[in-house]
């Protein structure tokens, strides 16, 4: 694998001598004379190490580490200086550097000190991969792939927050599988997880970005949608419960069967309660279920 090279240094003799001897190992490297250059180099640029020195004019070598570091903390900056006197290894940890090696140095140390941090990196990387898979584990339902009940209760807190903050509409959808319970004793559990996950997708495609939905409970899923009225709020469910109820599903070869939902929607009212948010759209959808399934009922602030 060929690893790039950021050398940040205005001294023009130092920065070809190290291009010429990483280039002879085969490492893809970019120069550049100054902080600033080096920053709009790495918009464009994805380096494996920045190899900056540290006095340079305008920005110095440790602040070009700091914003470096503050944009990507994965990214390897080891830093150069002949200023043993001024900066020492304490300096440049504390900035954020991986490694710290002084003017002049022979190359094959400096090759040794590359390897050790591109390790070092590549084990951070990873480690912060696998931690963001757990952490989305931890608030992903494994069957529909939404979002579960937890992260429910915590993203409505936070929403109801920004509501306060912006004083911007917040609508919630409850949405109930219609006589559920049949179609698992009839179908079997195993088809009935498959009516999950095709419903978790039809939720998924027919909201936006800025929209969260969640496996609420067994066959209850919720939908929380910011800067949206209770009239686009509908407009949202109604779409939902159309596509699930013109889906087909074949838990046998030579069975056809469709299932539908019913919905509940309401807006939240300034100073509420979440509880009372929620309680407010649960007695909507239970008004879906009495009027006889397969609808959607809203609440208003009344």
């Amino acid at each position: 694998m060929e690893y790039s090279i950021l050398i940040v240094d205005d001294d023009v003799s130092i920065t070809e001598s190290v291009e010429e001897y990483l280039q002879i190992l085969n490492y893809n490297v970019i120069t550049a004379p100054n902080a600033e250059q080096a920053l709009k180099i790495l918009n464009k640029f994805k380096a494996d190490v920045i190899l900056t020195d540290i006095m340079m004019n305008e920005m110095d070598g440790l602040e070009l580490t700091k914003q470096i570091k503050e944009k990507d903390p994965t990214t390897a900056v080891m830093v150069m200086t002949g200023y043993s006197a001024e900066y020492s290894y304490e300096n440049a940890i504390q900035a954020g550097a991986n490694d710290f090696i002084f003017k002049p140095f022979r190359f094959e140390e400096l090759d040794l000190r590359i390897k050790r941090v591109l390790k070092e990196s590549k084990m951070l990387r990873e480690r912060n991969r696998m931690l963001k898979e757990m952490e989305q584990l931890a608030i992903t339902d494994a069957l529909t792939k939404l979002y579960n009940s937890r992260y429910f209760f915590s993203q409505i807190k936070a929403e109801i927050e920004r509501f306060e903050r912006y004083e911007r509409p917040l609508s919630l959808l409850i949405l109930d599988i219609d006589f559920f319970k049949d179609y698992n004793d009839k179908w079997g559990h195993l088809e009935g997880d498959k009516v999950l996950m095709n419903i978790g997708i039809i939720i998924h495609e027919c909201i936006r970005k800025m929209d969260t939905a969640y496996r609420y409970g067994g066959e209850e899923f919720a939908i929380l949608l910011p800067e949206t009225d209770l009239k686009k709020a509908c407009l949202v469910g109604n779409r939902i419960r159309k596509t699930i109820g013109k889906t087909r599903f074949r838990p046998k070869k030579d069975a056809d069967v469709s299932i539908t939902i019913s919905a509940g929607a309401t807006t939240f009212i300034k100073e509420e309660d979440f509880h009372v948010f929620i309680k407010r759209c649960d007695m909507a959808l239970y008004k879906s279920k009495e009027a006889g399934r397969n609808k959607l009922t809203a609440f208003n602030s009344d």
